[in-house]
């Protein structure tokens, strides 16, 4: 573990911990909304390929709001008027009169605690108390990193609450496949899905989910991510696409997406437990840190495994939440796969 001259909010350092495999990949995490820093790729000349945006100095995670790496709960994802209308329960807003991936001190805003760590295993705890953002109940989370030999980092987030509440936990990483130099939309993406959540301008459901197919959100075969770009009115509502693709049913050993490098010589498989995948081009980056300045707009893609946005406010009642004292795992790995 590493930690820095420069402090957190919290008046303590920031401690960084790295993972190895035998094949040479590197990942980095901060203990600081266990923020996932960096993914360097071994590719076939020897050298390493940046596969996600950073800031570069864990400082500078502090001055954006993009939420570079970013683990965020306890419910990832928009919740219309920061309001939970099954249990008559206010949260904290932070996007608006709405609340965004947890509130303004949601869990990318945390020190979560360090309990274990080696060469390719690492763990992180956060206790979430009752009230936290204005959420029910006491709250305990663990995630696990494991980094495999075959270029496979999996998140395992384990939850328990002494409360009903709603949970939905993800990490906000922005891929660039291309060692985060040029246009994501260059990139191919293909995504078992065959229902996408339209949206208004800011982000919430404007009705019921859609079919993909003939439309611009049918990525069943992989198409560049340019190739229908800002074609229709869902897309210009939001500047691109950040919309919920529903995932087709499937088992966590099967890829629900796969992203590929525009030069063809990076590949990575994303495999989730969960029912919906977020899918959000940067268009909103711009003038956010870098390490040799700032990123523009569509410098990055984020894949977000989690809920549709709002469906907290689900009628019937979405699998979001979780019952009192129930254990639930929540699983997602990232599978890199060079050329």
């Amino acid at each position: 573990m590493l930690t820095t001259k420069a402090h957190a909010p919290d008046g303590q350092p920031f401690n960084i911990a790295e993972l190895r495999n035998s094949q040479g990949m590197v990942v980095r995490f901060m203990d600081w909304g266990a923020t996932w820093l960096s993914a360097q790729i071994p590719q076939a000349d020897g050298s390493l390929r940046e596969a996600i945006l950073g800031c570069g100095s864990p400082a500078r995670y502090l001055q954006q709001t993009a939420y570079l790496g970013a683990t965020v709960g306890r419910y990832a994802n928009r919740i219309r008027q920061a309001y939970l209308s099954q249990i008559d329960c206010p949260l904290a807003s932070n996007q608006g009169p709405h609340q965004l991936h947890g509130g303004p001190e949601g869990f990318s805003h945390r020190r979560w605690q360090q309990v274990s760590h080696d060469t390719n295993r690492l763990t992180y705890r956060l206790y979430s108390p009752e009230g936290d953002q204005g959420f029910p109940g006491i709250l305990n989370v663990e995630l696990t990193l494991t980094l495999n030999d075959d270029n496979r980092l999996d998140f395992c987030f384990t939850a328990q609450s002494d409360a009903l509440t709603p949970l939905s936990l993800t990490n906000h990483a922005y891929f660039n496949l291309d060692g985060v130099q040029g246009d994501i939309r260059a990139h191919q993406l293909a995504l078992h899905s065959s229902y996408f959540q339209p949206v208004d301008t800011e982000g919430l459901p404007d009705g019921e989910c859609l079919p993909v197919n003939q439309t611009a959100f049918d990525f069943r075969s992989p198409k560049s991510l340019s190739q229908d770009f800002l074609s229709d009115r869902f897309q210009q509502a939001v500047g691109g696409y950040d919309h919920a693709f529903v995932l087709d049913p499937h088992a966590i050993e099967q890829p629900v997406a796969t992203l590929t490098s525009t030069d063809g010589q990076l590949q990575m498989n994303l495999f989730s437990s969960e029912p919906a995948l977020q899918v959000y081009t940067g268009n909103y980056l711009a003038g956010t840190p870098s390490p040799q300045g700032e990123y523009q707009n569509y410098q990055g893609i984020a894949l977000e495994p989690g809920y549709c946005p709002d469906a907290a406010n689900d009628t019937p009642p979405a699998g979001c939440w979780l019952p009192a004292e129930e254990i639930r795992q929540i699983r997602f790995g990232y599978h890199f796969i060079s050329a």
